[in-house]
């Protein structure tokens, strides 16, 4: 089944061939419960840069926090492009099993570890291997009255996972050896969590204003973020303005309103028509983004269901979650896309000073499914 390479970020790898990985994946497509996608097939052969070690991740099916995942990583920007899944616009970042991959040294691919011979298949079969037709045919589960029902890395990560308490400190050793944290952005993820504890237990909304405007005024003495839990204006249950129609598209530029801005429009469980804004989400205020595309549709991930997003929403390219301040699952390196709704943003001309090298960030941070 190959060996573990122990990749870091930073490290280049090629994704071994088509063959090779046929014969890793069980009559479903998958290897250690995790599935090989069919749009994966079209980087086989490739040299692709590690970004981050995928040792654990965050678990957007049942909710229940940190997964542990091993020996697999998230390599530069490759993401689902949902052409096999009905059209999903969620451009989750791809899961690669180590087993899947080669390393490379010098522009040269390492023959250690197995590397350069074909990996014994999972299961022992007696019939023909897996074939590319039956990882298509795995994307689909049923299809009932109410459309086909899919299974994509994002569905079945609880089965290819096991639980992570928050509390287990080697996941941050390990955050820190791999290169996905440096020790810096874990210390502040500790006082973060300090410091989010002393405002719940506050709990009346008079207590906790003082440690937020603390918390805010050290954040501004070191250039970070204010405060991201704080509350939107309108009552629970009343309407929220949906803000103005821009008609974004993919290209077009856009600065995110300030946080006071987009405060006003959600209601007091910071939902605006209902999708929420996260925390995650702060640290990109007042910042100016490509639109990457119109999210329309997306992957029920607990059902496996295609479902609509209503109202305008879009991705920002490079406006990922970075899991600082997610409970049970910080430092999660999945890098997911929040959506965003069009009443949150603003147009941007290409003229306007404020956009000039800002709009196309592209590096990839830790992250983890805002909400």
């Amino acid at each position: 089944m190959g060996a573990s390479l122990g990749l870091k970020a930073g490290d280049w790898v090629q994704i071994r061939s088509k063959d090779e990985i046929l014969e890793s994946l069980d009559e479903k497509g998958r290897f250690d419960g995790l599935p090989f996608m069919p749009q994966m097939f079209d980087f086989c052969g490739q040299r692709f840069q590690v970004v981050k070690s995928a040792h654990k991740t965050c678990d957007t099916v049942n909710k229940s926090g940190g997964r542990l995942l091993p020996d697999t990583v998230h390599l530069d920007q490759l993401r689902c492009d949902g052409v096999t899944f009905g059209g999903c616009k969620a451009a989750c970042l791809l899961f690669w099993k180590e087993a899947w991959l080669r390393r490379v040294d010098d522009g040269k691919a390492v023959d250690n570890s197995a590397a350069s011979r074909p990996m014994e298949s999972v299961r022992k079969k007696s019939s023909n291997r897996t074939t590319e037709g039956d990882v298509f045919a795995a994307t689909i589960v049923s299809d009932g009255e109410d459309g086909p029902t899919y299974s994509c890395q994002a569905t079945e990560l609880p089965r290819a996972t096991k639980a992570l308490k928050w509390w287990d400190a080697r996941q941050y050793v390990k955050d820190y050896r791999t290169g996905n944290s440096s020790m810096w952005r874990i210390l502040s993820g500790g006082l973060y969590v300090v410091f989010f504890t002393l405002v719940q237990k506050a709990g009346r909304v008079r207590l906790q204003r003082p440690l937020i405007a603390a918390y805010d005024s050290w954040q501004w003495l070191i250039g970070g973020s204010p405060y991201g839990r704080k509350w939107g204006r309108i009552p629970a249950g009343q309407p929220t303005p949906a803000g103005a129609s821009l008609g974004l598209k993919a290209g077009d530029r856009v600065r995110v309103k300030s946080q006071d801005e987009i405060l006003k429009m959600l209601d007091t469980n910071n939902k605006t028509r209902g999708l929420y804004f996260d925390a995650e989400m702060v640290p990109y205020c007042g910042k100016t983004f490509d639109v990457r595309n119109v999210v329309d549709r997306i992957i029920d991930e607990k059902t496996g269901k295609l479902i609509p997003i209503k109202g305008n929403s879009v991705i920002l390219e490079g406006a990922y979650c970075k899991a600082r301040y997610s409970d049970r699952r910080m430092g999660c390196p999945r890098s997911l896309y929040p959506f965003w709704r069009e009443g949150w943003l603003e147009r941007v001309g290409p003229d306007d000073p404020s956009t000039v090298g800002i709009g196309s960030i592209t590096a990839v941070q830790s992250g983890s499914q805002p909400g």
